[in-house]
């Protein structure tokens, strides 16, 4: 399912993936090449928590700004510039969201609200 990724009136992303499987989220970006700008991937998970919404960067092979969204889609973490192949990233409060984004990202800040529509709609 396609996605844009909304802060207020800004488009974060006008190309992002929305995982929900099981599979798709374990691959995560593993083996891609780098995401484009205006490209994301949206991880969630089917409850909130720290656990729920770890991840690593195994087998990814760029260097990602990672976002983590609570149920209300407000930002409770954010880690920039992540390298390749970090075993462990968790968020420091429970979060139902993941955001992969390009490093060029960089304008969500811990505390703002984003809002996901469906690409077409």
């Amino acid at each position: 399912m396609k996605i844009e990724i909304h802060k207020g009136n800004l488009i974060i992303a006008n190309n992002a993936k929305l995982c929900k499987n099981f599979f798709f989220k374990a691959k995560g970006l593993m083996f891609t090449k780098p995401l484009s700008n205006g490209s994301a991937l949206i991880l969630e998970s089917p409850t909130q928590g720290i656990l729920d919404t770890t991840i690593h960067m195994m087998f990814v092979f760029y260097p990602l700004n990672i976002v983590w969204l609570n149920s209300n889609k407000v930002v409770v973490d954010i880690q920039k510039k992540v390298k390749p192949f970090k075993p462990w990233l968790s968020p420091k409060k429970p979060a139902k969201y993941v955001l992969e984004l390009p490093c060029s990202t960089n304008c969500i800040k811990i505390g703002d609200k984003l809002e996901f529509k469906q690409k077409g709609i």
